[in-house]
């Protein structure tokens, strides 16, 4: 059940010529490749993509009306090695996937790829994922376009500009025989807009027709001596042909005066950020009109020289806003202003951070001391004035007065009483090293936690403990693996290599029934019925299959002692080889999108239902927090009490317990206070239930007057 469903909104890629498309900069992805008759479409989720193959998901009617095939890959590897259609077949493809995590895993199928060439467009789809705010390495997807020599497309964050982006990057890829990626970013993926739609297009070649008539060419194989005649092929006939076409149809924008004594040079993905930094500096409106000329880099790879030294004719310096590191473009284009013997003076990270997203601020920080310093004259006196910045308000430092949020599991995670039980674990028989992976379960390396010493690649956990199968070692090292991950690269990488290798270790398989970390995607091992993908295929069976003996299922993870026992079990047993443990529960999110509109319905149309709620007794509840030093759950907070003898707050669960039980759970199985209890709230009661309810409140009742009676009672004298 993914995050987000889009059933909605994809009846308006039926709009036809002439029509006016408004919605988010997903949709118009979509829209687009169907305009330009896109005949099969791959890819693996991830932000900021994700919801991109939710509605690639949601809208297969309309594909499969189109003849448009479309598949949830298993992985970006997959996803590129589908783009093989293309090499022989006039057949546009496409590929999606997230930023540098996924052209790593790609890299192999796109390199090949890319050494053979195209005969259709190819186009992948790359979410761009970088700054403070991702949840990857630090590293840009530009450096795989000049290893591969694929070119790379940055459109401006406005929909006619992504939509254009696409047509171009089909048209681009058939003339230079070339895959072309198209980077979007978080503020491209989700923007909102309109653009003037046209009709949608069956694919002229559909990969049905390619079957009936199959064709090879050995030249577009990677096989000596054809790949070093692919090299020169790159070099003297692709490129080119990329150049032309770039320079041809006007794919980079110049906007502003054609003269000036500065201008800047940005990735068109950057263009939003760089106008409200001019205008707030009162450069430029709210419509674009800008007094600095700028050059707008839609195609960042290859770069057109003589545009660029067109650009610089004139100019006293030029500043690259050029977001990440290593800034290839600002290179590229000192080479260029080298070798044409120009003075201009290039610019970039003298004025612009190193590394890091470029918010805003950012930006106008930036810009503000480029244009102070390279051209006061264009600047108001008021914003000439050191540290004035369009005359806005200065941003209070709130890190000292805020606390800091790490991130961590949901309300309700199946995943937290599985490593509650590892910390309890660890207190009987000691510290172990425990290598762990991409995921949600990655957050047990945070507080309260703090589990977890490495984490190499999605899929990679157990496999990054191989170095550690010791025959003499006393201890055994625990690996963790999601289900999203066991299925992307898990099952051999990990699962198969210590099999292989006789790793003793311990392997746990956290399976919450979906890739959840990415949105909620059904997967191979899914509970869920899927009406186009195969599901309900027991992550156990593949492991045996893979020829592990010692495999243990947890179907319950919130049953702590359990997983205590079990994983205590692995890590003491006599038998060698690797110790597997399945730990299934459904993932809460989903559990509750799922359920609690049902939930909510029966009880408007006044069907009894009954809702767990969990509380903590004050009178009893000591107030040490071990509770939620073993929990974490967001839920489970601390109240302050009003009695002058008890200083320190006692545990608290506020109203966004979902009733998992998980707090009662690790109470008990790490000998707690027994301070926690459960009620059940009933909703639309019975008759039965109201003389229940009525029964219990005359004994309660009659209990607390008689300890009233007793209670010993001092009379003022």
């Amino acid at each position: 059940m993914a995050e987000r469903s889009f059933a909605k909104e994809v009846e308006k890629l039926r709009l036809g010529e002439g029509e006016e498309f408004a919605g988010e900069g997903i949709l118009a992805i979509t829209k687009a490749l169907l305009q330009c008759g896109v005949g099969y479409v791959g890819g693996y989720q991830g932000a900021p993509i994700s919801h991109l193959m939710d509605v690639l998901a949601d809208a297969q009617d309309i594909l499969g009306e189109l003849g448009v095939h479309f598949e949830a890959s298993a992985s970006e590897a997959t996803a590129t090695a589908m783009l093989a259609a293309s090499v022989h077949y006039p057949i546009r493809g496409a590929a999606t996937f997230k930023s540098t995590v996924g052209t790593n895993v790609a890299s192999d199928a796109l390199a090949n790829l890319a050494s053979g060439g195209v005969t259709g467009g190819a186009l992948i789809i790359v979410g761009e994922d970088y700054g403070e705010g991702s949840s990857i390495m630090q590293e840009r997807s530009h450096a795989f376009a000049m290893k591969s020599q694929v070119w790379l497309l940055d459109p401006r964050p406005n929909l006619p500009s992504i939509v254009q982006a696409v047509e171009h990057g089909f048209e681009l890829s058939e003339v230079s025989n070339t895959p072309v990626m198209l980077q979007v970013r978080i503020r491209c993926c989700h923007v909102h807009g309109k653009f003037i739609a046209k009709n949608n297009k069956r694919p002229a070649m559909t990969v049905a027709d390619a079957l009936e008539n199959p064709r090879r060419d050995t030249g577009r194989i990677v096989l000596p001596p054809a790949s070093f005649l692919h090299e020169k092929e790159k070099v003297a006939k692709r490129w080119p042909a990329a150049v032309d076409y770039i320079r041809k149809n006007g794919i980079n924008e110049f906007f502003g005066p054609d003269a000036g004594s500065v201008g800047i040079v940005m990735q068109g993905g950057m263009y939003n950020a760089v106008i409200r930094a001019l205008q707030r500096l009162g450069l430029a409106d709210a419509y674009g009109e800008t007094d600095v000329p700028l050059y707008v880099l839609n195609a960042v790879y290859p770069l057109i020289d003589d545009e660029f030294l067109t650009f610089c004719e004139g100019k006293d310096s030029v500043l690259v806003v050029e977001e990440g590191q290593p800034n290839y473009i600002e290179q590229a284009f000192a080479a260029m202003l080298h070798k044409a013997g120009r003075g201009t003076r290039l610019v970039g990270k003298e004025y612009l951070p190193v590394a890091g997203e470029y918010t805003g601020q950012v930006m106008l920080d930036s810009l503000g001391a480029f244009l102070r310093a390279e051209a006061p004259q264009l600047l108001s006196a008021e914003i000439r004035a050191p540290n004035k910045m369009g005359g806005g308000e200065e941003i209070p430092d709130l890190s000292k007065v805020v606390p800091g949020r790490p991130p961590g599991f949901c309300v309700g995670c199946p995943e937290r009483p599985i490593f509650a039980a590892t910390k309890l674990v660890e207190q009987e028989l000691g510290k172990h090293h425990i290598a762990s992976d991409i995921g949600c379960h990655l957050f047990s390396i945070m507080p309260p936690f703090e589990l977890g010493a490495t984490t190499m690649g999605y899929g990679l956990g157990p496999a990054s403990a191989s170095a550690f199968n010791a025959p003499e070692a006393k201890r055994r090292s625990i690996s963790f693996v999601g289900d999203g991950g066991f299925w992307h690269n898990g099952l051999t990488s990990s699962i198969g290599n210590a099999v292989f290798n006789k790793n003793d270790g311990v392997i746990v398989v956290v399976d919450n029934f979906y890739s959840a970390a990415t949105g909620g995607q059904d997967i191979l091992s899914s509970r869920a019925n899927n009406r186009t993908k195969s599901t309900q295929h027991p992550i156990t069976k593949a492991i045996e299959g893979m020829g592990v003996k010692w495999l243990r299922h947890i179907d319950r993870t919130y049953d702590v002692g359990k997983m205590q026992a079990t994983l205590k079990e692995a890590l003491t047993t006599e038998e060698k080889g690797p110790k597997v443990i399945v730990a299934s529960s459904e993932c809460m999110l989903n559990k509750q999108r799922r359920e609690k509109p049902l939930v909510n319905q029966a009880i408007k149309d006044g069907a009894r239902v009954v809702k767990p709620k969990f509380g903590v007794d004050e009178d009893i509840c000591t107030g040490d927090h071990a509770c939620m030093r073993l929990s974490g759950c967001p839920s489970l907070s601390v109240k302050s009490l009003d009695d002058p003898l008890r200083d320190d707050p006692v545990a608290s669960i506020d109203q966004n317990c979902v009733g998992c039980g998980n707090c009662g759970e690790v109470a008990d199985a790490a000998v707690l206070c027994p301070s926690f209890y459960r009620a059940d709230v009933v909703h639309n009661p019975s008759g039965w239930d109201r003389f229940l309810d009525r029964m219990r409140g005359a004994v309660i009742g009659f209990l607390q007057r008689r300890r009233e009676r007793r209670r010993l009672v001092f009379a003022d004298a």
